[in-house]
């Protein structure tokens, strides 16, 4: 029986700090060249060397001003600020690539959908359909004042406008241009034919939109959907939509539990339970040998920040750690922030050292250390006993934590038969799913705006 092949993102942001934070003081780091196109296209040409299914950029809209009431360490330590837009990325490293898929975080709550269609629509004819979206709400009280709110929108509330925009956006990227609604006809002078292209009209509670999709069809329509919330809307939301979710484990049990949590949101949502890829948060440090690898994670210490790791998770959680004393027992607090963080703090064992022991490599993903041989067991391990799909690779030292995996790791886990010795052909949707069809599965709920008739009658009310 052949192995399961592991899926593999690199998980990054258009900024300098992401998740591992102060390595950007290493002296070997580069990462203060985000704002270069060179820096993106030479990242895109190094994953696809490494076969990379995906370069996942995240992003939010706001500032971390949770921790200490300001944004004095985000500024100083460059936490995820500043921030630029990870979509106007995609042009660039498209060209420069093949088959590598590109995972793009984007908050609804700001973004009309009308014209979100568009931008998506168009990075997937630019990208030949290697484009995938992940679908955030928010979860910042900056970002709300920003942007013209009062106050964040309460959580389970921020998803019920979550499923109207999919339902919105469906309706633009499937069902408003039929398949064969162009025609490209120079001598009829008929690039597009009018009975094919549909006006579409939606009156809900959050959006109400009458017009054509700007765009003809992409080679996937919609993008993979890709989501990562893990509260019990959250999971409600991505048993309907998401085609693949992020999750952070901490350990495997608790990793076993959340992945079969996806999957029985899909089957209640009458999809396939093996519908939904599952990617876990990672960070690896990796070197020839174990003594040399830990050699190289002391070294990576020494230049992280574990105060701005923490100042991080404390926008996350909502609760200022910065007001409690090192050894004093953090307390739960109820809030719109991310419920999953919220959820780790509910024993009360959780203390401001503990959270800074947590945070010594500036995140507090799990982090492999070890030689290729036991960074491949490891990674085995992890998908054999969770039912993990794969995994988003986190950065330490940029570009030298991804050189060496794809270097020392991807030999191993190839010569193991656990990851691919080449790309398949056709879209990111395609090479993910192993399928010779681009657009969404007939079971997905998006597929069922897609017209099928000849009169152009929309298949779904």
């Amino acid at each position: 029986m052949a192995k399961k092949k592991i899926l593999l993102n690199a998980f990054n942001m258009n900024c300098i700090g992401h998740i591992n934070h102060g390595l950007w003081t290493h002296p070997r780091d580069t990462s203060s060249q985000y704002k270069t196109l060179e820096y993106w296209t030479e990242l895109a040409q190094l994953l696809e060397r490494g076969l990379f299914d995906g370069l996942f950029i995240a992003d939010i809209v706001g500032v971390y001003d949770v921790y200490q009431n300001n944004v004095d360490v985000p500024l100083k330590e460059s936490i995820q600020l500043p921030v630029n837009d990870p979509l106007l990325l995609v042009s660039a490293m498209a060209a420069v690539t093949r088959h590598l898929g590109f995972g793009l975080t984007a908050n609804l709550t700001y973004e009309p959908p009308y014209l979100f269609a568009r931008k998506l629509s168009t990075l997937d004819h630019l990208s030949r359909g290697r484009v995938g979206w992940n679908i955030v709400t928010g979860y910042l009280d900056s970002a709300a004042r920003a942007m013209g709110l009062e106050q964040q929108t309460e959580h389970d509330r921020r998803y019920d406008q979550a499923d109207e925009y999919m339902q919105v956006l469906y309706k633009l990227l499937e069902g408003s241009w039929e398949h064969d609604a162009v025609a490209n006809d120079r001598q009829q002078r008929v690039y597009a034919r009018p009975d094919k292209v549909h006006k579409v009209r939606h009156q809900g509670e959050f959006y109400r939109v009458e017009g054509y999709h700007l765009c003809e069809p992409s080679p996937q329509r919609t993008p993979v959907l890709f989501q990562a919330g893990s509260s019990e809307r959250g999971l409600g939301f991505a048993g309907n939509h998401a085609e693949c979710v992020f999750i952070s484990g901490q350990t495997k049990a608790g990793t076993r539990a959340q992945v079969d949590k996806v999957r029985a949101a899909a089957v209640a949502a009458g999809r396939d339970p093996e519908a939904i890829k599952v990617f876990m948060g990672l960070t690896v440090i990796v070197a020839r040998t174990e003594e040399q690898a830990w050699a190289k994670h002391a070294e990576y210490l020494r230049y992280a920040s574990a105060e701005a790791g923490v100042a991080h998770f404390a926008s996350s959680t909502g609760i200022d750690f910065s007001a409690y004393a090192l050894d004093e027992p953090i307390h739960y607090v109820q809030s719109n922030a991310i419920q999953s963080a919220t959820k780790t703090l509910q024993n009360n064992d959780w203390t401001r050292r503990k959270l800074l022991d947590q945070h010594a490599l500036g995140g507090r993903y799990i982090t492999l250390v070890g030689s290729p041989s036991q960074v491949a067991d490891e990674l085995e391990s992890w998908i054999a006993e969770t039912g993990l799909d794969g995994f988003n690779l986190t950065r330490t030292v940029t570009p030298e934590s991804y050189v060496d995996f794809i270097d020392l790791v991807i030999p191993e886990l190839q010569r193991r038969g656990s990851y691919k010795t080449a790309y398949e052909q056709g879209s990111l949707r395609e090479k993910l799913f192993a399928t010779d069809h681009p657009l969404l599965p007939a079971d997905h709920p998006g597929a069922s705006y897609r017209h099928t008739t000849p009169t152009g009658a929309l298949q779904h009310a």
